[in-house]
This record gives structure tokens, sequence and C-alpha cells, in this order.
């Protein structure tokens, strides 16, 4: 803090840093709050609202065990995020690494910028695109029974798969990027000198590379678990009816159950799992919180 006000001065240091804490009790801290309050009250009608009825409980909470449906969803959500993490993990790693390592300068940029274009529309239209070439009539049907990989067509959108390459297309740059910034501050020379050993590039990765760029590999994979976890667009827009996601029954609860108290409990045990997952993040990758905010 000190820092801010000897770069800017104290009149627009303390500008600055009532704008920032504006924005953390307003826009994050207040409204978590007022969810978790929302969590442990019943659901009553507003004139019952500060009357007897109107105590803290755990029913909202106990309603997600007792429903074994929605304990189903939720399990399958964790889960199926953790896949998606995985998948992009494994998607994005050798992108990261050949425009930090192999590519230099303009290429690199021209790349970057490659993969930064699609990004510029808007999530739902993505989306959308990926309904239309994974659907049932789409062009990628289409091209498999053409060249006679399928007899016939294949519903692709039935199941988890849609949802699956809909989540690693649309969480890349989330996990390229810290990658990129992680594996561009390795000294090429210990790559060279791994070489001239005759290090294999499998071992290569295992010792040097991956080692060096824990702290992106965390932030990517926290990143994008978070991002598929509390995905709504994507799973309703790429699913089915028996590949629901956990945000979808929080999206019931609030919009067409009416039952607000209820979504907010949800959501809440939903937020304590991201929240646990970044530490076991940190802790798996043995990392700080300061190196994961580089």
């Amino acid at each position: 803090m000190s820092a801010l006000f000897r770069r800017h001065g104290w009149p627009l240091g303390l500008v600055m840093l009532l704008i920032v804490a504006f924005w953390i009790v307003v826009q994050v801290v207040l409204p978590q709050l007022l969810m978790i309050d929302f969590s442990f009250r019943p659901n009553l009608l507003p004139d019952e609202m500060g009357g007897p009825k109107d105590v803290l409980t755990l029913t909202n909470y106990e309603t997600l065990w007792a429903n074994s449906v929605h304990f189903g969803i939720f399990v399958k959500t964790i889960v199926a995020s953790a896949a998606v993490t995985l998948l992009t993990l494994v998607v994005c790693y050798p992108i990261a690494f050949h425009l930090a390592y192999e590519l230099k300068g303009p290429k690199a940029a021209r790349l970057m910028l490659v993969l930064v274009i699609p990004f510029w529309i808007n999530e739902i239209l993505r989306t959308f695109a990926w309904y239309i070439v994974l659907a049932y009539a789409g062009p990628l049907n289409a091209v498999l029974v053409a060249v006679g990989i399928l007899d016939e067509p294949m519903r692709f959108l039935d199941g988890n798969g849609g949802v699956m390459v809909g989540m690693v297309y649309a969480y890349l740059l989330f996990m390229v990027f810290p990658l990129y910034n992680a594996i561009e501050s390795l000294d090429v020379a210990q790559v060279e000198a791994a070489r001239d050993l005759g290090a294999t590039w499998a071992r290569i990765h295992r010792r040097v590379v991956i080692p060096h760029a824990k702290p992106g590999i965390a932030t990517g994979c926290i990143m994008v678990f978070m991002l598929a976890a509390g995905s709504y667009a994507v799973p309703a827009l790429l699913g089915s009816p028996n590949s629901r996601w956990f945000t979808e029954i929080i999206y019931n609860w609030f919009f067409e159950g009416g039952n607000w108290n209820q979504g907010a409990a949800y959501a809440f045990i939903l937020l304590l799992l991201c929240v646990g997952f970044i530490f076991a993040m940190m802790k798996t990758f043995r990392v700080s919180l300061g190196e994961l905010t580089r």
C-alpha cells in the first residue's frame, strides 16, 4: 500500500484505494454475506418474514443430502469439472510450451491473436456454434458419415460429451495464458543443458519444465475448475436431461421454484467446494497465494 502512495501520491492513491475497497465490499463481500444469510433462513411469505418462523436453520443444507437426485448431480458436477480441468491442461500445455519456448516475437504474437480472436464473440454465441457443429444433423456427423467412420449420425448432445467439448473450448485461454506466463520465464539454458546431457523430451518436461511451471499450472487449473463448476450456459445449451449440471439446479431454485433460500444454500455449498479446490491445488503444487496471483 505504501508503494501505491509513493508511486501515485496520496490524493490519487487514496482515490484508487477507495475505488478498490468499494468494489470489493459492494460487489463481492455484501452479496456473499446476503447469500449466506438467505441460505440459513426458511422460505417464507413476505408477511411471515421477521416473525416467529423466521429463524436460522440448516434445513436448506440438509435438502442436498436428503435429495439423492440433486446429490448425484452435485457429485457428477465435481467429477466432470475435474475432468474438464484435466482435459484443458492436456490440450493447452503443448500450445503454451510451443508459444513460450519454440516461437519468438511476431510468430508467437500472431498465434496468440489467432487464439484470442474467437473469444471476442459472446460465450453464448460460441456455445451455439458448438451446438450446430455437434447436432445430430450437423456438419461433424455429416463428415464422419461421408468418410465412412460412422454408419449413421451419432447423438453427441445426448450425454456429457458435448458439454465437455464445449467447456474445454470455452475456457481454453484461462489455461493457456497462466501456463504461457510461467513457461516463458524458464531459462532456455536449462532446457538446452538437459538436452546436451542426453535427457529425452519427456524427461525434460517432467524434471525441468513442469516443476518450473507449477504456479501457472495451479492457476490455470483453479480458474478452469471454478468456471466449469459454475458454468450454466454451456451445460444448458450442449447438455441433455441426462447431463444436468449443479448450476442448473441452483438456477431452478432461484428462478423457477422461487425458493431463493434453498438456491442460496446450494450456491454457498458450490462456493465452499471451489474454495476447497483452491487450497487443494496450492497444497498439491506447493505454491503460495502470492505465486498464484503473479
